[in-house]
């Protein structure tokens, strides 16, 4: 994030934190949809990371990219991706292993398992543009299990992302000191010192992580929900545990019985917008990702087993910033609709979330805009169903902001309010029924 910007969409005294939501059609016409999965059989995403841009080549390190699983399974496969590379990239050496203790490198001894790719080879070549999964590897994962994914690429442009929660929990990363260090299972190679910033310096970066995009795993679950968002999803600033929605979301449903389970990933990427338009805060559209429907076959379409896409977009469209001015109600509108269209094409089911209040001020052009696509998410019938988080979030005594015990700034919920989110979801809007659930 650039220094001094506020990268937008980037339990409770009230009514038991009651959950909002309009459904846009018959919650039974629902579990005809997101019934589609991808040709892989019973593969499906199990976590993602929404790559954003090009920075720096990678030097004599090994970065150990730490996720966190939303379903349990086998046979795991990895994804890396030199999405905005402008040349080829050769990852030397890439594991996979189990982490032992939150913020900490060391990997649980059984569990460490060397990556190969194209049957076998234990480095690949990934062209500009493009992405490689590694052959399957024999390796059991929990849901909401801590997943270590250790790649030596020296001399490789470095595709990553950045941002979220300076917190010690996933997403995040551990940088060594010089060397190949992917099969220290002790982590002594890692530096766990915080290091706040997105530099090279060896230790642990929240919020960063380099060239790997997706893990998935053979599973019996469902189906596999991709959460499509800007900072709000991607958990900008989420302190105080840093948990953020989609997380809290996966608890709730890791928690249900195994035939109502899917996963839910995240592909949340600071300072995103859902029109196809310039970004707002980087004219070299390096920091915050292609715009949502540029990335939507990468990000989401491609991901094995969706079945469900929940989309949380627009505010950074409505906002704009010094690169790009406020985008009007009918741009991001546009992009709403080319989203679900093409997401429908595949026969996935699409969620649309409200936007959150802005701090505009009331009658102001850019809360006319906000209201304006509310009124479309609320309304127009495209999506097959909506979770109202505008309703959820907002402070009753003056609408144009988030409550204030819920918020870190004008356009980001803390911890607080991303519980507040994820409570607030029904999940028979994804086909899941919860035993008891007052929906």
């Amino acid at each position: 994030m650039p220094e001094g910007k506020n990268m937008i969409g980037h339990r409770s005294r009230y009514a038991g934190a009651r959950r909002f939501l309009f459904v846009a059609t018959a919650l039974a016409a629902l579990c005809s949809l997101g019934a589609a999965q991808a040709d892989s059989g019973n593969e499906f995403a199990t976590w993602e990371n929404a790559l954003e841009g090009l920075h720096d080549i990678s030097g004599d390190f090994t970065v150990r990219n730490i996720g966190r699983s939303s379903i349990a399974g086998d046979d795991v496969r990895v994804r890396l991706s030199n999405l905005y590379g402008t040349q080829s990239i050769t990852i030397v050496k890439a594991t996979i292993g189990l982490q032992v203790n939150q913020a900490q490198p060391a990997l649980f001894h059984d569990s460490l398992r060397k990556l190969t790719f194209n049957g076998g080879k234990e480095s690949v070549t990934i062209g500009a543009g493009e992405s490689v999964f590694s052959d399957p590897v024999h390796l059991r994962v929990a849901a909401r299990q801590n997943v270590a994914v250790s790649i030596y690429a020296p001399g490789a442009q470095i595709n990553d992302h950045t941002f979220p929660a300076p917190e010690l929990n996933p997403p995040g990363s551990f940088i060594s000191g010089a060397g190949d260090h992917t099969s220290d299972v002790e982590g002594d190679s890692f530096p766990s010192t915080l290091v706040f910033d997105n530099t090279r310096v060896p230790g642990w970066h929240p919020g960063e992580l380099f060239w790997v995009d997706l893990i998935d795993v053979q599973a019996e679950a469902r189906g596999t929900i991709v959460a499509l968002g800007d900072s709000i999803t991607d958990g900008y600033q989420v302190n105080l545990g840093g948990n953020r929605w989609t997380d809290l979301l996966s608890d709730r449903i890791a928690a249900l019985e195994p035939e109502q389970q899917k996963a839910i990933v995240n592909a949340g990427i600071s300072g995103n917008t859902v029109s196809r338009q310039p970004n707002p805060y980087d004219p070299t559209n390096q920091c915050c990702g292609a715009p949502a429907p540029v990335r939507l076959e990468h990000d989401v379409l491609s991901v094995p087993g969706v079945t469900d896409v929940l989309l949380l977009e627009g505010t950074n469209d409505l906002g704009g910033d010094g690169a790009y001015p406020p985008s009007p109600a009918s741009q991001v509108i546009g992009g709403m609709k080319e989203i679900v269209q093409r997401v429908h094409a595949r026969g996935l089911r699409i969620v649309g979330a409200t936007v959150l209040p802005m701090c505009n001020a009331a009658g102001s052009a850019k809360e006319q805009n906000r209201l304006t696509v509310n009124a479309f998410i609320r309304s127009s019938g495209i999506f097959d169903g909506v979770i109202d988080w505008d309703a959820v979030m907002k402070d009753p005594a003056d609408p144009t902001v988030i409550r204030a015990e819920w918020r870190h700034d004008c356009y980001h919920p803390n911890a607080i309010g991303d519980r507040k989110m994820a409570d607030a979801v029904d999940l028979r809007l994804f086909g899941i029924q919860e035993q008891g659930s007052d929906h």
